[in-house]
């Protein structure tokens, strides 16, 4: 019998992880800023995710903002060669302070999402590294995962990638490598929402 978990799943509106330890019963909150999207607002925490990380949980699985900690920006950050973007730089230096307090909370189990991040934040390295179609999902999308007390996530149903999810750098201006997540005219909000196969592997991994 799986024993109940009271579980945080921080900055996700989605609330795509938040539903599937739901169905095994366990007790999983999402907690955003934003109001949630996946139609059960009583289990979702409006809030700074800073105030949820004081209460006591048995797992903490998160999702913080990528957008200027991401290598995907590197060419912001620097805009010309060799000449560093001071103001992105230091809100990439707080979204890892953010990551930080997330990654050193005071829960046994923590798993931590985020893409590939430029090098000039020195990151903490990460645990693993999945990707969508290794989880039914024929899309590439480089995720690395920072995890403790939790086993490493395993592929569920690898299928073969038709391309990117999101575009490459080089490919912004080819419509054929814009990313399926672009040609379908998604919002950087809909493009960071956890997939289906990989909200479920984790309730079904590390939830049982």
């Amino acid at each position: 019998m799986t024993e109940k978990m009271k579980i945080l799943v921080a900055c996700e509106e989605s609330q795509a992880v938040t539903i599937e330890f739901r169905k095994l019963g366990h007790e999983a909150w999402s907690c955003d800023i934003l109001p949630c999207s996946g139609g059960h607002p009583k289990w979702h925490l409006q809030q700074d995710v800073n105030y949820a990380l004081f209460q006591k949980w048995d797992m903490i699985i998160a999702f913080p903002p990528c957008t200027f900690l991401s290598n995907a920006g590197a060419c912001r950050l620097y805009p010309t060669k060799g000449v560093l973007n001071h103001e992105r730089y230091k809100k990439g230096m707080e979204a890892k302070e953010f990551f930080m307090e997330i990654y050193n909370a005071d829960c046994e189990k923590v798993a931590i999402e985020n893409p590939v991040s430029s090098l000039v934040f020195e990151m903490p390295k990460h645990t693993q590294e999945i990707q969508p179609y290794q989880f039914g999902h024929p899309y590439t999308k480089k995720t690395r995962l920072w995890l403790k007390g939790l086993p490493l996530l395993i592929p569920t149903c690898e299928v073969r990638p038709e391309g990117p999810y999101i575009p490459a750098g080089t490919g912004r201006k080819m419509k054929s490598k814009l990313g399926a997540a672009l040609r379908a005219g998604g919002d950087a909000l809909n493009r960071s929402k956890t997939f289906p196969g990989i909200a479920k592997a984790m309730a079904e991994q590390w939830g049982k």
